[in-house]
């Protein structure tokens, strides 16, 4: 069995930048922040760029290239930053679940309190990040505090987990509205939902790796609450998804050019959920992972709904 310093996590691919070129050393801090798996990053960051980029279709024009770098950057930050402390809570059980138990602080290759200074390093360039985006988004930054914190405990007080992650997920659709035009509105608020129901699907798909080693370390989550009926519960969220998505161009008066784009979503979504298998770990990990195409697909339609803002699909 190869030393936790240099074991790939189950949940990385082999071909990962972090264990193929970062110096050894590196290799635990970057993997605390999850760097070798950056799917996070994009489920995190593409709600963001999804409300900047409404806000730009309701007003005709391009989303603000900085602050979509702004965006990415914050959220890559703040994504290492919510994993450190997820870590920091879970450590005990990490150690229980095959998955998880090489991750740094279960594996001892970093410190609780190492990990504590790594997670207000990155919220430090975070907070410097967010002063830039006016004083709607400050608020909204801050207010998410709460969300993050929370939500490593909702495993052991709900079977909806799943639900407190999209609300923290899907919070940069709000975030990235407000930087863009300095409030909020109906349409960036059904967006915000339409992520909810969509990080509800596509995590609790990723559950499945864990369903049986959850169980014997009693951890709550949406999988085992649905059980063998976790496909109909996907179909579900996703369904509410793709509504609350729609719903949120039509409110927004973005162009009737956005409809082929959410038609896409809805494809790429039922395409997953047709392809949910309880007993697939390896299979739900490549579903959860193409959620990052799902958020793309969105982002893309927003964009080319400004070429005809203010007429209703």
């Amino acid at each position: 069995m190869p030393a936790p310093s240099t074991a790939i996590l189950p949940d990385a691919m082999a071909t990962n930048w972090v264990d193929r070129h970062a110096p050894e050393r590196l290799r635990p801090w970057l993997k605390l922040g999850r760097f070798d798996r950056p799917a996070g990053i994009w489920l995190l960051m593409l709600p963001g760029w999804q409300g900047i980029a409404l806000a730009a279709a309701e007003q005709g024009r391009w989303p603000n290239p900085l602050l979509l770098a702004a965006v990415f950057v914050g959220a890559a930050l703040m994504r290492a930053a919510g994993c450190a402390f997820n870590d920091i809570v879970d450590r005990d059980f990490d150690a229980q679940v095959a998955r998880t138990a090489l991750r740094p602080i279960p594996a001892g290759q970093i410190t609780v309190k190492q990990a504590w200074l790594f997670l207000v390093g990155c919220s430090l360039v975070s907070f410097a990040i967010l002063v830039c985006l006016g004083w709607t988004a400050i608020l909204l930054g801050v207010l998410s505090l709460g969300l993050v914190a929370a939500y490593p405990f909702m495993k052991r007080i709900t079977w909806w987990p799943q639900a407190w992650l999209g609300l923290t997920f899907n919070w940069g659709a709000l975030l990235g509205y407000a930087a863009a035009v300095g409030h909020l509105s109906w349409s960036a608020a059904l967006l915000y939902a339409s992520g909810i129901f969509w990080t509800l699907g596509y995590d609790t798909i990723y559950a499945i790796q864990d369903i049986e080693d959850d169980a014997l370390a009693g951890i709550k989550s949406s999988t085992r609450r649905l059980g063998q009926r976790v496909r109909i519960g996907v179909v579900a969220f996703y369904a509410v998804s793709v509504c609350l998505v729609v719903a949120a161009g039509w409110v927004g008066g973005v162009g009737p050019l956005f409809l082929p784009f959410a038609g896409a979503f809805a494809v790429h979504l039922s395409r997953q959920a047709a392809a949910v298998r309880l007993d697939d770990g390896p299979g739900a990990l490549k579903l959860f992972k193409s959620n990052a195409i799902a958020g793309l697909i969105i982002f893309a339609g927003l964009v080319a709904g400004l070429w005809t803002p203010g007429v209703r699909f």
